[in-house]
């Protein structure tokens, strides 16, 4: 019986796109937990396998040719299992191009202005009392994340899915759809909206968005143990 992918994880958006990829490949895996709050991702172990000390990072023992292989970044790691499996990257060579098209989209744009958008709406309150100073950065990224919504929204007006089948362009942008901590309504965009809901229907997709749900506690509660936690995440800096 072949081992299973090492998935290095902590349920976020990012992680999410891995345990959905994985479900729905059909591929056996071993959560092990990166505690993004407690700094884990420093670690030197883990900086051996992602050197961006960002999750998620995987570790395929059965790699090319045999041998074991890791892989970081969210987007490299759904290329090389949609290429190792076959599936779900486009069934021509002009779906993949529209395929590698979104993902990169996601990459570049939906991941990291989303991101912000939660940073400037949801924590950073929780760190500058001066919400004068975070007005800027709230209005800029809640205006981009409406802008790619709408995108989303044009693009899938006349198809199902955003690159053709079903593929993993689809699972990358998906869990970032998270409207309510992003300033949105879905009901603006329907036909967004009608693939959001018809890709959470999936039971892989189901499955993958609840893996290792228990890990994670809220970043916005006053505890001293998340105030910690956001000093980790929100005050990086170089480390030696």
């Amino acid at each position: 019986m072949t081992a299973p992918i090492e998935l290095h994880y902590w349920p976020t958006p990012n992680g999410w796109k891995i345990t959905i990829a994985l479900e729905e490949m059909g591929l056996p895996y071993e959560l092990k937990p990166v505690n993004i709050g407690a700094g884990e991702q420093f670690r030197p172990e883990f900086l051996a396998i992602s050197p961006n000390n960002r999750m998620p990072a995987i570790i395929d023992p059965d790699g090319p040719d045999g041998e074991p292989v890791s892989v970081f970044e969210s987007g490299a790691i759904l290329q090389y299992l949609a290429r190792k499996t076959e599936l779900f990257y486009g069934d021509t060579p002009r779906q993949r191009i529209e395929v590698d098209e979104w993902l990169f989209w996601q990459m570049g744009g939906l991941g990291p202005m989303a991101g912000q958008a939660h940073h400037f709406r949801g924590y950073a309150p929780k760190i500058e009392p001066d919400l004068s100073k975070l007005e800027y950065g709230k209005t800029r990224y809640t205006n981009e994340v409406n802008r790619l919504y709408g995108v989303m929204d044009r693009r899938l007006s006349d198809r199902e899915y955003l690159a053709g089948p079903y593929s993993i362009a689809d699972m990358a942008s998906w869990p970032w759809i998270l409207p309510e901590g992003q300033g949105q309504t879905l009901d603006e965009f329907p036909h967004l909206k009608a693939w959001h809901e018809r890709v959470g229907e999936r039971p892989a997709v189901q499955k993958g968005r609840a893996a290792g749900k228990a890990m994670r506690a809220s970043l916005a509660d006053d505890s001293e143990e998340m105030k910690k936690a956001r000093d980790v995440l929100f005050g990086q800096r170089a480390r030696p």
